[in-house]
């Protein structure tokens, strides 16, 4: 099985380290320098106080032609306007795709995607690209996906190959999967955001505590949920578990790029709007997010 990558941040990286240990793999990068450091230099995966080089073939995305019998999409939520584009462009459609973004934002766009079999996945690993090749996977997790549309078997397969050393969960329901990690998302990637915390923090200290119960309180609402207190275990269980890491909206706003906040928190608007019930906590977070960005770049 061909594997191919689109997206060179620090989740692509990382796949890009662990698969090609079963498949080989390609990763499409944004620029045709990244490419050409990933091919004289290898990818250099940081695990601890282990660090390993692994050779994987890079080309720029302009050069991806559908043909992998898996492609698995990295890029953040607000890139995938492009790949959209792109993969409408390609002489043949490519058989398989796995998208695994943050967000439910997405949804709408790939019921127009004319593409046989459709997955869709979350990523709980936590990963920092250092730089164009070398990536610290600093948070152990596991990968979930499920089908979208389309034919299980060829996700089945992936699954039970790279899951010894890198694990994918196959999961029955594609909408459960991703609102599980949207409530995650939607309270700790703000908070941490504006608070410019690590994740452990949220849960250290009581304050920021009893704010993080609020949001996950209308969170919880506006997504009409069951057993408030699973879910919200859940988000304390990721905070706990991931207590050193920064998340990726801080990163990203550190870094003066834009966030996936609109297909996080505005998604939830947009579901809060449709049922006609207030989310003043969720329109406070997102415009404050949309500020910091607004802020750091310009």
């Amino acid at each position: 099985m061909k594997i191919g990558i689109i997206g060179a941040g620090s989740i692509g990286l990382l796949f890009a380290s662990y698969i090609s240990s079963f498949f080989p793999v390609t990763i499409y990068t944004r620029t045709d320098e990244q490419a050409n450091g990933i091919n004289a230099y290898g990818l250099v995966l940081k695990r601890g106080s282990t660090q390993a080089t692994i050779k994987v073939k890079a080309l720029p995305i302009s050069e991806w032609k559908g043909k992998e019998d898996l492609t698995v999409i990295t890029v953040k939520q607000f890139q995938l306007g492009s790949i959209f584009e792109k993969i409408k462009e390609l002489e043949s459609l490519p058989g398989s795709l796995l998208f695994v973004q943050n967000g439910m934002g997405h949804l709408k766009d790939l019921e127009k995607l004319p593409v046989k079999n459709l997955f869709i996945g979350s990523v709980e690993h936590g990963a920092y690209k250092e730089d164009d090749f070398t990536v610290s996977h600093n948070g152990e997790g596991k990968t979930n996906a499920a089908v979208y549309k389309g034919d299980s078997s060829i996700l089945r397969e992936f699954s039970r190959a790279v899951s010894a050393n890198f694990p994918l969960v196959f999961c029955e329901d594609y909408y459960e999967l991703l609102v599980n990690k949207l409530i995650v998302n939607a309270v700790i990637n703000p908070l941490t955001a504006i608070l410019q915390v690590k994740n452990g923090e949220l849960i250290k200290n009581q304050f920021y505590f009893k704010v993080l119960k609020n949001l996950y309180t209308e969170v919880f609402y506006i997504l009409n949920l069951e057993d408030h207190e699973k879910h919200l275990r859940q988000i304390i269980n990721i905070c706990q578990n991931t207590a050193d890491n920064r998340s990726s909206m801080l990163k990203d706003i550190e870094a003066g790029r834009a966030t996936e906040v609109d297909a996080i928190l505005g998604f939830l608007i947009e579901k809060a709007f449709e049922q006609e019930k207030k989310a003043p906590q969720v329109e406070n977070f997102y415009y404050l997010i949309k500020g910091k960005e607004f802020t750091e770049r310009f």
